[in-house]
């Protein structure tokens, strides 16, 4: 039978986890009504919006049940690592990228100076800040409460929660950005995505890697397609 301290520990880890759905539920209806209402610069969404909304449930989450782990994944110790994984995944993306790009042309190879341009390293910063406030709320909290609370799940069934959760939130910007013909791709291709950050995240549990690999796989798509 389990110990007197473990069943107060199971109920503790249960109370604190009480708060996790209804806030989910509210930053969700809070980030639709503010894409569905507003329409500031892109700039400001990434920064300031995903501020708001993404990291603010974040900190109050962990003021109310003191959950250390969530924020132990931005560690320093883990930057150095997280950087050098993140670019080595990050290079595989781009050469995939540009492997696609130069079949769909039909073989034709076309050198260009994209890290040159004033736009890129603009496009750059704002891929950096969209991974860094992504990773910190869909997987450093959102993954990581998903494992304890729902710890009887397989791991297959957390990722794919997780990734339907992210897909959730991304799918009121994808369904005004893109054409009903190429939307179902484009929702595809995030729900893969995120499968594949929470299958990194599971196994590395440095947020420096999946930051990393985010901005460079958003700007792969923006060069290449």
């Amino acid at each position: 039978m389990p110990s007197k301290k473990a069943k107060k520990t199971a109920s503790v880890n249960k109370k604190k986890h009480e708060v996790f759905l209804p806030l989910l539920v509210l930053t969700f209806l809070l980030w639709i009504f503010y894409r569905s209402i507003f329409n500031f610069p892109v700039w400001f969404d990434e920064s300031i919006g995903k501020l708001v909304f993404f990291a603010l449930p974040v900190l109050l989450y962990v003021s109310i049940s003191g959950n250390k782990e969530i924020l132990a994944t931005f560690a320093l110790r883990k930057f150095k690592p997280g950087l050098l994984l993140g670019l080595a995944i990050g290079g595989i993306f781009g050469f995939v990228g540009v492997l696609i790009s130069v079949l769909s042309k039909g073989g034709e190879v076309i050198f260009l100076p994209h890290y040159l341009a004033d736009w890129f390293w603009k496009e750059m910063f704002l891929a950096i800040m969209t991974g860094f406030w992504e990773t910190l709320f869909f997987f450093s909290f959102v993954m990581i409460i998903v494992e304890e609370k729902f710890h009887y799940f397989s791991l297959l069934k957390q990722i794919l929660l997780v990734a339907t959760v992210f897909l959730l939130f991304h799918l009121p910007n994808t369904i005004i950005r893109f054409n009903s013909e190429v939307l179902l791709f484009q929702l595809f291709l995030l729900f893969t995505f995120a499968c594949g950050q929470a299958l990194l995240f599971y196994s590395r549990r440095n947020a420096y890697l999946l930051v990393v690999t985010q901005a460079i796989w958003g700007m792969v798509l923006l060069i290449n397609f």
